[in-house]
């Protein structure tokens, strides 16, 4: 490993500052989410943040300047009293527990995983930005993906393919509302100094259906029936996102009566929603005897 003051770029006697000043800079211009074509980018970001573990840190600076520790951070002399390489989040004694606290405005390692990360917009211009997260904490990923009903209806599950390439099997949640955003923890970017996985925030988005609209967890559908069936009645066949099913439609329906379904819907935690299906009379151009009828009829009636 080079020497951490050649990988940022800064003399033997930078000050705090310089040194800070520095690392945003390379970490900004090296994030893996700006040098996604760059297959070193994710090399040169991690040496970056591993030497700044060593400078960023006045203890662990002076030990390098003294010679007791290695570019890595790692004990030159067997013995060497005061250096552990135990949990990294142990302060001082391994890898600083503060050591981005400094840097991100009070967010410790210690503390709780925060939500949503921080990504290279975070490295604003003269330092990061208000809401910029620990970025061993901060390796989620923002994912979108497209589910139909007959996902939600039908399994409940959906193969999704995330950024990085890795596709997996995403349980949809009942009652997931569209644009709605869940978590899948353990599936982001590996942090360069802890290994621990950062989660996918994954956005769900429902596509359009030709046939039904969704009305919470009902569905609407406009039903053409038949002028025969309407006035007989009978059973027709309604489609569902299972099927078509049949229906008893009474005689002497009048075009715009909705008829519910109970159960046909989408998953619900207690149950399904329900079908909601509109009837629509349609007629035929070809029926000349029922044309020459009604002609007869109204010849009547005047």
């Amino acid at each position: 490993m080079r020497n951490p003051y050649e990988i940022l770029g800064v003399q033997t006697n930078a000050g705090e500052a310089d040194i800070k000043k520095s690392f945003r800079r390379l970490a900004k211009q090296y994030h893996p989410d700006r040098k996604s074509d760059d297959p070193r980018a994710k090399e040169r970001f991690n040496e970056i943040t591993n030497a700044y573990d060593i400078l960023g840190d006045t203890a662990k600076r002076a030990k390098f300047d003294r010679g007791e520790i290695d570019e890595e951070g790692k004990p030159k002399h067997p013995g060497f009293e005061g250096f552990s390489q135990g949990d990294p989040r142990q302060g001082a004694k391994g890898f600083s527990g503060d050591f981005f606290s400094d840097i991100f405005g009070g967010f410790s390692a210690r503390g709780p995983r925060q939500a949503g990360g921080f990504n290279v917009n975070d490295f604003a211009d003269g330092g990061f930005s208000e809401n910029a997260r620990d970025p061993r904490q901060s390796l989620d990923i923002a994912a979108e993906a497209t589910i139909t009903l007959e996902d939600m209806a039908n399994s409940g599950n959906l193969r999704v393919s995330l950024p990085m390439g890795k596709e997996i099997d995403v349980k949809i949640p009942v009652g997931i509302q569209d644009g709605q955003t869940i978590r899948l923890r353990g599936q982001g970017h590996k942090s360069p100094a802890t290994r621990q996985a950062g989660d996918v925030l994954l956005t769900l988005r429902f596509s359009s259906h030709p046939v039904f609209k969704r009305e919470n967890q009902d569905l609407v559908q406009q039903l053409a029936v038949p002028l025969i069936d309407a006035v007989l009645g009978g059973k027709i066949r309604v489609p569902t996102l299972t099927g078509e099913i049949e229906m008893n439609l009474p005689a002497w329906t009048n075009g715009g009566r909705v008829f519910r379904l109970r159960g046909k819907g989408l998953p619900t935690k207690t149950g399904a929603g329900d079908m909601l299906v509109t009837v629509n009379i349609t007629f035929s151009n070809q029926d000349t005897e029922l044309e020459a009828f009604l002609r007869k009829r109204r010849d009547f009636t005047v």
